[in-house]
């Protein structure tokens, strides 16, 4: 089984159930490539 990015439309669904970014602080973290890379980990078992 191989690792396919979330779509559009996955990433519409999840992004209003991630916290907001408080503070004038950005920590320069993308939230959809944090979340690629997670279930990356998760699909591939590395």
């Amino acid at each position: 089984m191989g690792f396919l990015e979330l779509s559009d439309g996955e990433w519409e669904f999840i992004s209003p159930l991630l916290p907001p970014k408080v503070g004038l602080v950005d920590s320069g973290a993308d939230d959809r490539r944090i979340i690629n890379g997670i279930l990356y980990v998760l699909v591939t078992g590395c």
